[in-house]
């Protein structure tokens, strides 16, 4: 399927809706039910893909015409939305503690990742380097990205989901070449954030930053957006490298209860998250270039995802809760980091 130029990204039919703080697309026919999505900013075609194919099983098996919206947006802003007001019924992000700040405020259930498989995330990616036609640095690891003659771009861990991926998978490297010894790893982080030609807000102006006005050397996002750019603007002039170490990034999805229970959208919401998990759901995902759990679709496109090792988040720091607050917190390791 093509996707659409960057700069016209906007909106994608009826399924799709205009960024956060834009206002969302209006059906051009009334539904019986409408559901809204919230979702991280670089997933608008996926989602303009995915939905019209929920749409029409949902009437198939339910006899019933839904109308399916979506809010992007940086993952966090997202979740800072629904806080303040934004009524999601249901919430498809790329990072754990953006469901998890909603569970703490009580408008997702405490026990979210074992309502559905795979800790609720029907999909997941992997950071990898997209690098122009010939890879001119030959940049190939991590250990790369802090030499003197490059330059990278990749989102803002404090703003961005894909960020705080890029910025673990690179400590979680570091860590295991350096056997643990703090002060060498500190001074890996530092040199590769100072390589960083721009920071970003989110993925999607990261991908901007680096295609359209021609910054850096290397642009490091998830997996699937690399190879979702190489789709759209020539793999002959593109190329993505994952490589041998990376992270595990999950894509955790939740039912916003509070809100689906005000709209009446419960069993709605319910089975467009579970959805995701059936085979036609899981064969999109894949197409689009995520990596997903269904057996029989990930042997149907094994090639497509080269083999590598995928240290979990847990496995480099700890938790989730202690990324956030050793080092994406005001004044945390990220800022200490970036002053030195």
């Amino acid at each position: 399927m093509p996707l659409l130029p960057l700069f016209h990204r906007g909106v994608v039919g009826t399924a799709l809706a205009v960024a956060l703080g834009t206002g969302l697309a209006t059906p051009a026919v009334a539904a019986e039910r409408e559901l809204l999505n919230s979702s991280y900013d670089i997933a608008r075609e996926l989602f303009a893909a995915l939905n019209p194919e929920f749409q029409a099983w949902w009437q198939d098996e339910h006899g019933e015409e839904v109308e399916i919206r979506q809010s992007h947006g940086g993952s966090s802003a997202q979740a800072r939305a629904i806080l303040q007001g934004l009524r999601a019924d249901v919430v498809t992000y790329n990072q754990v503690p953006d469901v998890q700040v909603l569970a703490d405020g009580g408008m997702v259930a405490e026990d979210w990742q074992a309502q559905l498989p795979n800790n609720a995330s029907p999909y997941y990616s992997t950071t990898a380097f997209l690098v122009r036609r010939g890879n001119p640095k030959e940049i190939e690891n991590w250990d790369d990205l802090v030499r003197e003659d490059v330059e990278i771009v990749f989102p803002h861990p404090k703003t961005s989901g894909n960020g705080r991926y890029t910025y673990l998978a690179a400590w979680g490297f570091a860590d295991a070449e350096f056997e643990g010894d703090e002060e060498k790893i500190h001074d890996f982080m530092r040199t590769f954030l100072r390589n960083v030609a721009v920071f970003d807000t989110g993925g999607r102006g990261a991908t901007t930053s680096f295609i359209e006005r021609g910054v850096g050397d290397v642009l490091v996002s998830f997996e699937s957006e690399a190879n979702n750019i190489r789709s759209e603007y020539g793999e002959e002039d593109y190329e993505a490298i994952v490589p041998p170490v990376s992270i595990l990034a999950e894509f955790p999805v939740a039912v916003v209860e509070s809100n689906a229970e005000r709209h009446d959208n419960l069993d709605l919401a319910r089975g467009y998250l579970e959805y995701l998990y059936s085979e036609q759901a899981q064969r999109l995902l894949a197409s689009f270039n995520y990596r997903v759990h269904h057996e029989a679709v990930v042997e149907e496109f094994a090639e497509r995802f080269p083999e590598t090792e995928l240290l979990k988040v847990e496995n480099i720091v700890g938790s989730w809760e202690a990324a956030m607050e050793e080092h994406f917190a005001g004044g945390a390791l990220l800022d200490q980091l970036q002053r030195r």
